[in-house]
Parts: C-alpha cells; structure tokens; sequence
C-alpha cells in the first residue's frame, strides 16, 4: 500500500501493513497495538491490571508505562487484588524505592486503595468485569467509521464519564474521565481501531 493512499492516523511499519500510527514508536508497541488494544477482555486480573496502569500513565505516555509493565507485574504481586489489598506502609515504602516502576506515592496508594474496592465492586456484581461492561457504548452510538477526524470529534464519551463518577462514588482513585476512556480502549469496550488498520476486523494475533 502507497503512503499516500494511507488515510490520516495510519502508518505502515516494516512488514507493509496498515496499523494505528500511534503504535509506530517501537516494536514493542506494535505488538501491544496488533495482540491487545482494542480486544475485549472479560478477565477481572486483567482489567483490575490494566485500569491500575492507566492511573500511573496519568502525565505519561503509555509507553512508558509498557515498556515497565514487568516491572509492575512483580512489584504488584501480578496484580492479585487480594494480595495488593494487604499491602501496608511497608509495602509502599518498598514501591517508592523500586526503581522499575513509576515512583508516585498517590498513585501507589490509589492502587491499593482500588484493590480494596475492587473486592466491594466483585461481591455486589459477582464480577468487575460484569459491573464495567454495564458502561459499554452501545454500537449505535458510535460513529459509522472510526476515522482519526471522527475520534477527534468524538472526545470522551457519556459512558466513559459515567463510569468515571460511579468509580469515584465507590472510593476509586486515579480514575478521571480521560483515564477510563483510555481504560474502555485498550480493554475492548468500543474499537477506536482506524478504518483501514489490519487489525480492525480481526481477532488478537497469534
């Protein structure tokens, strides 16, 4: 495909393919962009993991934060709610010294904080996935091609909004309107996938 019959937003990266060109900064991201973003996942690990590091990419790049992604894994006990729950001043002490990770002392504590409210959220709903995808655009409402002009135009949905106040209203910390949109993203909750990315259509690569 010729560059300049790419549409705007989309790149071609070394293997010819049209992807998102946000994806384009390394290899790494690609992988994210074509096995990940935009995927709907209905595990609680993941979407407690995932709505904890959208709280630390708050000022950041995302990247950022991926290429530290193991590094949280470990710091955070996997991001085992039950066990982050239990964490305690010693634990944040030990998190502020880790250089591995993003060494914000509030956006540590609001993960432990989270993890206790995630138990709260698990016992009325039966699940965190079953209470956030309660919040799902519905297709209808979404534009009928999901051009980068139409993102724009678009900002953060009612829904993203709506599940940001409820989140807070529970005692949830880092978790501002922007943050769960790009939460709502990544996990699969709307396909903000440009027309034209080979991946739009399809399922997470092998």
């Amino acid at each position: 495909m010729p560059l300049d019959s790419l549409a705007p937003g989309l790149a071609l990266a070394d293997d010819q393919r049209a992807r998102c060109s946000w994806c384009m900064a390394s290899p790494l991201y690609q992988h994210y962009h074509d096995h990940e973003w935009g995927f709907p996942v209905h595990d609680d690990r993941r979407l407690f993991e995932k709505i904890c590091l959208e709280g630390f990419q708050a000022g950041l790049s995302w990247l950022t934060i991926l290429n530290k992604r193991a590094s949280f894994r470990a710091a955070f006990a996997q991001f085992d709610a039950l066990q982050v729950a239990q964490f305690g001043a010693d634990d944040v002490q030990r998190l502020l010294a880790d250089a591995g990770i993003v060494r914000h002392r509030g956006k540590i504590e609001a993960v432990i904080n989270n993890a206790q409210r995630l138990a709260e959220v698990q016992r009325e709903f039966g699940s965190f996935d079953a209470y956030l995808w309660r919040f799902a655009p519905a297709p209808a409402s979404r534009p009928e091609r999901i051009t980068l002009e139409a993102v724009r135009q678009m900002g953060v949905p009612p829904e993203a909004v709506a599940l940001s106040k409820d989140l807070k209203k529970r005692g949830w910390k880092f978790v501002g309107p922007t943050t769960v949109y790009a939460f709502m993203q990544a996990m699969g909750m709307v396909n903000d996938h440009l027309q034209g990315c080979h991946v739009r259509d399809g399922q997470p690569e092998s």
